[in-house]
């Protein structure tokens, strides 16, 4: 068997970030893989320190012919069974051949992009409904989640650093910053929480429109924009509430992400997290676009020791019973396993 992921991605996002924790995490189980991607330096390097195989393609508009030409020469060499493809600019490139296609769907895409694909991955139950409801049969669409890799290294981010008070309330925000992700009702709902300070970690097209929101809501003084970061563990590890305010969210790999980090988790009730979560039990989950329903939970949290504990632990029992890393390779495991069957 050998599997080659076809990834064209942005340099950075939730998805492409998955990607180099999956393949890294596939290359060390053991599984023979390669990678093509557009080339982006760092991920590019990441993948090789691991020892994989890569080779990047431009993955341009329609008049791109070359690229899936590559693509061909590529897996034919490597004599790939398995074309695994991420998104849907990936899945529009990847040819057919002597190999099975699938592809790992993150959202709820347009299902015309995975037209003549073998078989495809919902990341949650939700977007499996919905690839049933195109008209897929079951046997050929498959649930497997993401999972949360801990740097069990990392020190805590140093707050001195980032001008964040020793003793203040931190809450931490993570993606990119666009409307979607509702972080103008996180700032809002900072303004009516005494005290705390607020990291955001991301970069996008609504970082000046944000950083004017908070001067004009007078918390300025209180919120860190980041940019984008790739040590989420020595972050989560720095700040006291993981706060995931989306409007729209198809996933939710940042409520895995706190549970695993052993951080209290408040979120909105985006269709992914919604899904997720168990509201009072392993978060606290408030309406999209209220902020003052964000502001009273994060007040709850940060009020109540005992709450936050017990989100906490709530939260350690689903990633030990559902998110391990250990779970969910051996889920790509029996799922590659069946494709080999299938051939």
């Amino acid at each position: 068997m050998h599997l080659t992921q076809v990834m064209a991605g942005a340099a950075h996002g939730g998805a492409e970030t998955f990607f180099t924790t999956l393949a890294v995490a596939l290359e060390a189980d053991g599984v023979t893989q390669s990678f093509i991607l557009r080339n982006h330096p760092d991920r590019v390097a990441t993948l090789r320190a691991a020892g994989c195989r890569v080779d990047t393609a431009p993955f341009g508009g329609r008049l791109d012919l070359w690229t899936p030409q590559m693509l061909r020469r590529s897996m034919m060499a490597s004599r790939t069974t398995v074309a695994m493809a991420w998104m849907n600019r990936a899945a529009a490139k990847l040819p057919r051949g002597p190999w099975l296609r699938t592809a790992r769907l993150g959202g709820y895409y347009d299902l015309k992009y995975y037209k003549g694909f073998d078989h495809l991955i919902a990341i949650i139950p939700g977007i499996r409904r919905h690839i049933l409801d195109g008209g897929w049969p079951e046997r050929r669409v498959h649930y497997i989640p993401n999972f949360c890799v801990v740097d069990e290294t990392a020190a805590p981010v140093s707050r001195a650093d980032l001008g964040t008070p020793a003793d203040a309330p931190l809450l931490l925000a993570l993606g990119r910053l666009h409307p979607a992700k509702g972080l103008d009702v996180l700032l809002q709902a900072v303004a009516d929480v005494p005290g705390a300070h607020l990291w955001i970690a991301g970069e996008g097209p609504d970082r000046a429109d944000l950083e004017a929101l908070a001067a004009a809501l007078g918390v300025a003084d209180r919120v860190r924009f980041l940019g984008w970061r790739s040590d989420r563990t020595a972050l989560m590890r720095a700040a006291d509430v993981v706060v995931f305010p989306s409007r729209y969210e198809p996933n939710g790999t940042v409520t895995v992400e706190a549970w695993a980090h052993d951080k209290p988790l408040v979120v909105a009730d985006a269709a992914g997290p919604a899904e997720m979560v168990r509201n009072g039990e392993d978060a606290l989950l408030v309406p999209k676009d209220d902020a003052d329903a964000l502001a009273r939970a994060l007040r709850r949290v940060l009020d109540s020791p005992d709450l936050a504990a017990h989100l906490v632990g709530r939260g350690a029992e689903r990633v030990a019973a559902e998110f391990s890393q250990a779970s969910v390779i051996a889920r790509y495991r029996a799922f590659l396993d069946q494709m080999e069957r299938d051939r």
